[in-house]
């Protein structure tokens, strides 16, 4: 295959391949799940996809005559458009329970293949996560490490101007325009949404009007970084608050958004307090708050929103492309005290401050500061993260680091 870009997570998926039965593949929609499995997999493996409607249509008639015509080893694409097939991958798994990668199943909506794999597959199928590219895989450098893993060597560390960096958060991480920067932007992006609303929400049961919810997608990039009020955004839209906890539950699950949780010790905290929600996608976000000029967008109202949502979305892909589960965090306090980003790392806490200024200064870390009273030995080396590049000593444990070092 031409213009093939390297994963950071084909080793992952090489070894849950060699110790699976089945091995689940999920990611938003244009991410690389197919490119990806056909690369590794496509010499010794059979490929169907599922989402054309004579091959459902086979699926639902008889099931067992079409894993015969289509056998293992064989990757099974969009496999949310046929969940009635899982059920008898199960049988033909256990007839040879001991055999290892014989079904690579793809799908882009993780909640309902999570619920579908866990009733017909319990032990039998590991579900690993394909997300945009990080910068890390963009730029060729797959296996470099976060910035609080190693003390040189994170990163691409390669410098970029300040609009050449803002340019690369409009363009945003989906293969195809990585691949070929050349592309009209707002074609795509557009085209993306459309197909996104077309293909996916709409066959999930909690999404009935899409004019509403194009608006909610919107209301919601337009609040990125901000704590997240639905009440305020379900009344702005004349819906009802369950319903917007619904569609935000349909952004989770088709991998649009990230939803960033405050840190309490007590956990059952976090999951009461409002969170902060940011998108997956740099360049769908731009999209969706009409940015198209990188200037606009580094000296625009949603500049830090951006470079938080850039921050995170590295570290998010760079964990979940390692197959790992990120477990990351904002910390803030009654008196104003607040962190952007706590990451979950051997059990301590990186927490990380983000800006778009490209002169880092000791007073931007007042809330790592603050952050280090409350926890103690629990927080770990903390990080400025900023618009230039290379790394800085900040006091009190803190480094400052430019985005192409994180």
């Amino acid at each position: 295959m031409t213009n093939y870009l390297a994963r950071s997570l084909e080793p992952v998926l090489r070894r849950a391949v060699s110790e699976f039965p089945a091995v689940v593949l999920t990611g938003p929609r244009q991410s690389g799940k197919s490119t990806l499995l056909r690369h590794l997999f496509g010499g010794e493996y059979g490929y169907v996809s599922l989402e054309l409607p004579d091959v459902r249509d086979s699926v639902a008639e008889d099931p067992r005559s079409f894993l015969a015509r289509f056998p293992p080893p064989v990757i099974y694409d969009e496999v949310q458009f046929a969940p009635g097939l899982l059920p008898y991958v199960k049988e033909r798994i256990d007839e040879d329970r001991g055999r290892a990668g014989r079904f690579l199943l793809s799908g882009s909506q993780n909640l309902l293949l999570n619920e579908r794999i866990t009733e017909s597959l319990p032990g039998r199928a590991a579900i690993l996560h394909l997300l945009p590219m990080s910068r890390r895989e963009a730029c060729g450098e797959v296996d470099a490490p976060l910035l609080w893993e190693a003390e040189t060597g994170t990163g691409t560390g390669q410098p970029l101007s300040p609009r050449e960096l803002w340019r690369e958060f409009l363009r945003g991480g989906y293969p195809e325009l990585v691949a070929d920067p050349g592309r009209d932007l707002h074609l795509w992006h557009s085209s993306y949404i459309q197909t996104y609303l077309e293909r996916d929400v709409r066959s999930l049961r909690q999404v009935g009007d899409l004019g509403r919810f194009r608006s909610f997608l919107r209301a919601v990039a337009a609040r990125t970084g901000q704590l997240l009020n639905l009440s305020d955004i379900a009344r702005d839209l004349g819906v009802a608050v369950n319903t917007a906890k619904a569609w935000l539950s349909v952004l989770e699950a088709t991998h649009q958004v990230f939803v960033v949780r405050p840190y309490f010790a007590n956990i059952g905290k976090r999951l009461v307090k409002a969170p902060r929600v940011y998108f997956a996608d740099l360049g769908t976000l731009c999209h969706l708050t009409g940015l198209k000029d990188p200037d606009h967008a580094a000296a625009g109202p949603l500049a830090g929103a951006l470079m938080e949502a850039a921050v995170l979305g590295e570290i998010v892909k760079t964990l979940t492309h390692r197959g790992e589960r990120p477990e990351v965090f904002f910390w803030r306090t009654a008196a104003g005290a607040e962190v952007d980003f706590l990451v979950e790392a051997e059990a301590r806490l990186v927490p990380i401050e983000v800006r778009t200024t490209a002169t880092p200064r000791s007073g931007m870390v007042r809330g790592i500061r603050s952050l280090r009273n409350d926890l103690g030995d629990r927080c770990g080396p903390g990080f400025l993260v900023h618009a230039g590049h290379g790394r800085l000593p900040m006091g009190h444990g803190v480094t400052a680091a430019g985005f192409v070092d994180l």
